[in-house]
């Protein structure tokens, strides 16, 4: 957030934090959540770069469409370890993944 819109707001009695603070979450569940997040923006960049439909990635993993919508989402009920197994089906490599999680927008935020 730009500085001057953050001292507007508080000057408009709003009260500018994290999330992490807003949801009274430790370090380290920010940090897992923002994995997931980094995790499901991976899995779709990669579908989208390999030009699949989601429909067509959830007939490779032998799932749904809207399952892959909720992966692409972090969706809670999805679990890292399927975020990452979609990924290796997808034909990503471990160098692959480091490459999503360290080019990953939320990295950069703080």
């Amino acid at each position: 957030m730009k500085p001057e819109k953050k001292k507007r707001l508080e000057a408009a009695g709003w009260r500018v934090g994290a999330v992490s603070e807003f949801l009274g979450l430790t370090d380290e569940e920010a940090a897992l959540i923002e994995l997931k997040l980094d995790l499901a923006r991976a899995v779709r960049a990669e579908r989208v770069r390999r030009r699949l439909t989601q429909e067509e990635l959830g007939k490779l993993l032998g799932s749904s469409q809207s399952r892959v919508a909720k992966m692409e989402a972090g969706d809670p009920t999805v679990s890292i370890d399927l975020l990452v197994r979609c990924l290796l089906r997808l034909g990503a490599s471990r160098r692959d993944l480091v490459r999503h999680l360290s080019s990953s927008p939320s990295r950069h935020a703080a």
